[in-house]
């Protein structure tokens, strides 16, 4: 059994020796130390010897199969090595092409207008806050002055989710949150943006989700003429320092006076154009002196303290700053209009 264990170590290591790949080593591994090989035979064999034989036959069929592993590893190690040569010979690179370049997203346009519209009131000293989107019938109409029998009501078509829980159609709420939040008639120089929802159609000016920014400053001594510096200094750097600026009277239930605010055409100038249907002005966004009861159903004394309230939609001011004419390609998310921005 010795001589037979040396014979077969000795086979192992010449065809190891003579091996071209790494398949063929592959195969030698199997034919000569596989759980069918003799090695394994003989080791299965090894309880019918004497007990005198056992261990040093024992010893020398262990000592073939490590040698015959050892001689299969350094013989993969080499002709991986060869492998790997024959590959770079084979294949070129050509270190003259240009690299790839990582395909990077963008900003939305509504995001661009965003944060320039928050830029803008930031640097006139504004706090941005936030609210829920889903919201309590409560903060997004009672609180606002908007009893449950309003006619008002019937302006904005809401998804109620139930009675008192509904989807909040303005982010005036977030108006309310932050007074009743503060005491002691505390000023507040805030913006609230974020989504709103309406039942609506969705057409090219019109969607049942849109983005608003809704302002409000509540301070001593603080008069409408605030308001329309404040607004013209904002519709100003939106559209440019040659832009014009016009109030028209108007109703919300939250604000008493009330006014629409227009901006001269950006397109034609106010010259007229189809845009603005001739008339020069774009009407562009709602505001007033916040109403004395909304100003005591949150906590303040309307005879100490007097505020501002303005909402603008931000789709629309997008519209108006790229020139775009369809309110859907804001959200059908076609790169090809993406791309542009």
């Amino acid at each position: 059994m010795e001589k037979q264990i040396e014979q077969i170590k000795e086979s192992a290591l010449a065809a190891i020796h003579e091996s071209k790949n790494l398949v063929e080593l592959d195969s030698i591994r199997v034919k000569f130390l596989g759980k069918k090989s003799e090695l394994a035979s003989i080791s299965k064999n090894m309880g019918k010897l004497s007990a005198e034989d056992r261990p040093r036959l024992g010893k020398i069929n262990h000592d073939a199969r490590v040698e015959i592993e050892s001689a299969l590893d350094k013989k993969k190690i080499e002709l991986q090595s060869l492998e790997l040569d024959q590959k770079l010979k084979t294949e070129s690179i050509d270190v003259t092409l240009p690299g790839r370049r990582n395909i990077r997203g963008h900003l939305h346009p509504i995001t661009l207008t965003l944060d320039r519209i928050k830029k803008i009131f930031l640097n006139m000293g504004y706090s941005i806050e936030e609210g829920p989107e889903i919201e309590t019938d409560y903060f997004n109409f009672e609180a606002l002055n908007l009893p449950k029998d309003h006619p008002a009501r019937d302006m904005q078509d809401s998804f109620y989710i139930t009675e008192e829980i509904l989807m909040r159609t303005q982010t005036s709420p977030v108006q309310a949150r932050t007074m009743q939040a503060h005491s002691n008639n505390e000023p507040i120089k805030m913006i609230a943006p974020g989504r709103v929802y309406r039942r609506d159609d969705y057409d090219a000016s019109h969607s049942p989700m849109f983005t608003q920014v809704e302002g409000l400053v509540i301070d001593r001594g603080i008069r409408f003429s605030d308001l329309k510096g404040t607004l013209e200094t904002f519709l100003k750097q939106t559209f440019g320092s040659k832009a014009k600026i016009r109030l028209r009277p108007s109703f919300f239930p939250f604000t008493e006076p009330s006014t629409e605010v227009d901006v001269s055409c950006v397109m034609c100038h106010g010259n007229g154009c189809s845009v603005c249907k001739g008339s020069g002005w774009l009407e562009i966004l709602g505001a007033g002196m916040v109403h004395p009861h909304v100003l005591e159903m949150s906590g303040y004394d309307p005879k100490i303290v007097s505020g501002f309230a303005f909402g603008l939609g931000v789709e629309r001011i997008a519209m108006l700053t790229y020139g775009i004419d369809d309110l859907r390609l804001f959200y059908d998310n076609d790169v090809r209009f993406l791309k542009q921005f």
